[in-house]
Order: C-alpha cells, then structure tokens, then sequence
C-alpha cells in the first residue's frame, strides 16, 4: 500500500529558508508535507514528476482586498493563478465587519471608491450572513476556499460601529468610553482568530476617498487611537500591524517617531506601507529604506512593503477614481457617468484639472499612453502619449486626453506608467532584508490593475532577467518572511509536518501572459486579468488546485485563524 497521497518527483528543492537548493522528492500524506529525500514513484497513490522544474514553497500575498471576491473565487484571482496558496485580508482598515444589516448597502458604496470593486459584483456575490466580525469569520470559513486565508481586523468598520458614521468622519477623537469599546471588540476579534489590525490614514485628500469624496474614518483617525490599539497586541503578544502613513498626514520625522512607538508598545511585527521607487525622486524610497534599517539596528520590527512590479493602471473615465488626492480630480471624477461627462466637459474646471497629480500614480500626464479608441476617425491617436496627441492637436495634454474620453463616449482606454521604471532604483528597493516584495491589491481596482501577477514578476525579471537576486532569496522573500512577519503558523517553508503549499513551476519558460479582459465576476461585471504560463502544479493543504496553469476545481483552502 502507498505511503505517500502524492510523490513529487526529481524536482529542484528550494525550501524557503535561503538554503542552498538540492534536487529531491517531497512526499505529501493527509494535507502535509510527510518526507523530503529521495522517495521511488511506487510509494505514491499518485506521482508529479517534476524533472527540470523548481518545487518551492507557496507564495504568501500579505497585502489583498478579497473580502468581497473571496465568496464567489474560491481561487482568489489573480493570486491564484501567480502561485500563491495563502493570503491576507482586511488590508488598509477596509472590511465588512463589524457592519449592521441597516448599514450593509453604505459598506459596499464606500468600497466602490476606496478600493473599485464593482459594487453589481458585491449585491450578487455576497451572502451577508453575519454583522460581528467573528460572525464574519464564521461565513468566511463556510465558504468553499481554494487558497488559505488570514484575517485582519479592519479599523473603519470598527469606528463606525462605535462613532456612528457621521462621528467616525469627523476627525474629532474618540471619548475614552469609545476607545475601550473598540478595545473591546479588537479583542473579540482577535479572540475569534483575527491576526491583527489595519489602517489607511492618507489624511483629508485620500487618494482612496469614501463613496463621496469625503475621507474614511481611519484617514483622519488620531494618534492615539492607535496607540489604544496597539496595546491589545503588546497585551496579548499575539498579531500584526499594518499601516500606510503618508508625508501629507504629517512630517516624516513625525510619522517616523509613531511607528517606532507603536512598535515599542505592541512588541509586534509592523508593515510600513508602502515603499515605491519614484524615478523622479529616489530620495523617496531611499529616505524610506534608510530609515527602515534604522529601526532593525534598534530591534524594532518594522518592516517596508514594497512596490515589486512594474504594473501601472490601465482606465477609461467611465470609473477612474485614483487620482483623488488631487481635490479637482477627485471632484470631477464623482458620480454618475453623465454627471462626469458634464464636469469634465466644463472648460472652467479644465484650469485645475491641468495640474499633475502627486505622482501617486503617474510622474507626469505627458506620460499617459493612449491605448485604445473606439471612434474609427480618432484612431489615429492610439498608442500616442498626451504630450504626442497634444501636439498633434494643438492641445494641452489633459485638453487632449478629455476631448478625446468625451468624444468617444467615454470609453478610451489610457494607460498610466509606473512611476518607477530604473532598474538600479528596483535593486535598492529589494535588496534590504526588511523589504517585503508585492503590492498585489488582489481584488481591488480590478478595471485598472493586475498587480497580484508580481509573484511571476519577481522570479522573471527580478531574478532571472535582472539578476538582482538568488532564488534561494526571491523564495524566501515569497514566503518564509511574509509568513513569519504577518503570524502564519508552519507556512512559508518546505519542511517534513508543515502543511504542504507547495508550488512546481517551470524557471525557463515562467512568463506572465498579456492583460485581457475577463466578463467573469457576478452582476455581470467585468475586470483587467493576467495570467501566468509554466505553473506545472500549485498544491494548497495537500491538494492540487492549479495543475499545468488551469484551476483544478479542487477547494482545499482553510481560514487560518490566529494564524493556523
């Protein structure tokens, strides 16, 4: 009789710890990893042979928006399909919990703006059978899964609750009676497996707004309601911070000293978020890492979730809301489609609209590429920057861009460039050891951006095309040290009695295939896809769930609450 569920054969090891890599088989045995050595094909029920092939450890996506998409993907796309098996949700302080019935349509508007996902999407697709976050947890771990998933706590959910809406927006600070109650619920939270807690503070000119351009609770939330928080962990020892604070909210040195304070009172793991390479001003991201490495000197746990891909953002008018940090754009851009058409038509706002945005997203509106135009007589404009089509029109640029969206019915599509594009920046960016790779956003912005595809992109061009790493290294940056920083039990590496999240690819010929268009979500909505071609199998708990780049239908995810 076999020993072994499944033997994956002669392939490359590489365990996740930087260890040198060796070639050998992995037997896998009821969900975990059984044997690692040189096993014979007989002792299987079932053999992968994996001659020629890397068998590494699953990849883990700490930073994803798949609160909503999680109850009808069970395969996360596009994390899925780019070898990840486990993820993290709750990220930036959004959530649907603690949410009350009454407040359940105003939770689903806020995250149509916050984080784009189609609110049609979200009416069909979420069953809405909880209001307390453990009861969340609870459908959460209902749900049919395909990858495994860890909760965080999101705080905007958690002020509203308290505050009243109105209140949690108005920046006012919390009473001391409000900041126990929240408290309170934190660690109800935590004591029904949520690893932690999450906030977006990006000030009053969020460049990820509430519904009507008003900021969310969290982007005006205090000081020292975080601190409040971070005590829950340093009292519990258990669980994660993560947080995005940008300049704009206040002076670096300040926001410098509050998580390092943060990180003294919780004695946990933070995540800085994020770090991106600016070509235009490295100091950026150089002031960052610096910094960064200034508080691993001090033993401070504070690490820098980067921005690894090179993706940028591919939109028509229809929907684009990430330029909100720019107070006329954000204006401009809110409402319906017809309200839109008539603000961006009115050439008295065309004056403001002319200014660059902050570079969140683009370094310059010169840069923005004309993709694709539907009128025939307006063709000859595709593929062209602004600054090309301006000049072929006479035009400013943003004249351009605008007379051309109206004109064609609002459906050209523009493309916006990464920021940060030099490859000598990218290195420093990866190089420190409290550099997280990512971003994915996986389930968020999903008609503008592909960026769970950066697993892929950190094997072929970090590693294989730029050389700026082993993959001893890149595999230790996909999985050991996310699932160390974030509280994952057992996860991240190839050792005999971890769970067996396993992934077999093909170094040679692993490449992300081209963005298209996929008329796959609920409410009959649409979104951007990248796939991933020369994933030989993606084993999740034992189980293959994604076997020569296709789903396998197999649903062998699990919640891992308090991290396992």
């Amino acid at each position: 009789m076999p020993e072994y569920d499944l033997v994956i054969k002669d392939g490359m090891v590489i365990d996740g710890t930087r260890l040198p890599r060796y070639r050998g088989d992995i037997g896998v045995k009821d969900g975990k990893i059984a044997k690692i050595g040189r096993l014979q094909s007989h002792q299987g029920t079932k053999t992968l042979d994996a001659e020629g092939h890397m068998v590494v450890p699953g990849f883990i996506d700490l930073h994803t928006h798949y609160d909503a998409q999680l109850f009808w993907d069970p395969y996360l796309t596009i994390s899925g399909w780019h070898g990840i098996t486990s993820v993290v949700i709750g990220n930036c302080g959004f959530g649907f919990a603690p949410v009350p019935p009454e407040d359940q349509e105003r939770a689903m508007l806020t995250m149509t703006r916050t984080e784009a996902i189609p609110y049609d999407s979200m009416k069909a697709g979420m069953p809405w059978d909880w209001v307390t976050f453990p009861e969340f947890l609870d459908s959460v771990e209902r749900t049919p899964k395909g990858l495994n998933i860890l909760p965080y706590m999101p705080i905007a959910p958690l002020m509203v609750w308290v505050m009243g809406r109105e209140e949690a927006k108005s920046g006012r600070m919390p009473t001391d009676d409000e900041h126990r109650e929240m408290v309170r619920l934190l660690h109800e939270g935590m004591d029904a497996g949520g690893c932690g807690w999450s906030a977006q503070r990006f000030g009053e000119d969020s460049v990820q707004c509430d519904y009507d351009g008003t900021p969310m609770p969290t982007d005006i939330m205090h000081n020292e309601t975080c601190l409040e928080l971070a005590k829950v962990l340093g009292d519990r020892n258990e669980g994660f911070i993560q947080m995005s604070l940008i300049p704009s909210v206040a002076p670096m040195e300040v926001i410098e000293s509050h998580y390092e304070e943060l990180a003294q009172v919780s004695g946990r793991p933070i995540l800085y978020n994020v770090i991106q390479v600016q070509d235009a001003d490295p100091s950026r991201h150089r002031n960052l890492l610096a910094w960064i490495e200034r508080c691993r000197q001090k033993g401070l746990r504070i690490y820098g979730q980067t921005i690894s891909t090179d993706a940028g953002f591919t939109f028509t008018f229809t929907d684009w809301n990430l330029w909100d940090d720019d107070p006329a754009w954000r204006e401009a851009t809110l409402g319906t489609v017809e309200e839109r058409k008539s603000k961006l038509a009115d050439p008295t706002r065309r004056p403001a609209l002319k200014n660059d945005p902050t570079g969140a997203v683009t370094s310059s509106f010169d840069d923005v590429i004309i993709l694709d135009v539907k009128r025939a007589d307006m063709k000859h404009l595709e593929n062209l920057t602004l600054r090309e089509a301006g000049e072929k029109e006479g035009k400013h640029p943003v004249d351009a861009m605008l007379d051309l969206a109206l004109a064609d019915n609002m459906e050209t599509t523009f493309f916006t460039p990464s920021v940060g594009s030099n490859d000598e920046y990218l290195q420093e960016l990866v190089t420190p050891e409290s550099s997280l790779l990512g971003v994915s956003d996986g389930g968020a912005h999903t008609k503008f951006f592909c960026g769970g595809r950066y697993s892929t992109e950190a094997i072929t061009r970090i590693v294989r095309d730029l050389n700026m790493m082993s993959l001893e290294e890149v595999h230790w940056r996909l999985s050991a040290m996310p699932a160390a920083c974030a509280g994952f039990k057992d996860r991240g590496v190839l050792r005999e009695g971890a769970p067996a999240d396993i992934v077999v690819y093909d170094y040679d010929n692993l490449e992300t295939l081209p963005m298209e268009v996929a008329h796959d979500l609920p409410g009959k909505e649409w979104r951007r896809v990248q796939k991933a071609k020369g994933y030989r199998a993606v084993l999740v708990n034992g189980e293959m769930t994604l076997e020569n780049d296709e789903n396998t239908g197999n649903i062998p995810g699990k919640l891992l609450r308090h991290g396992g």
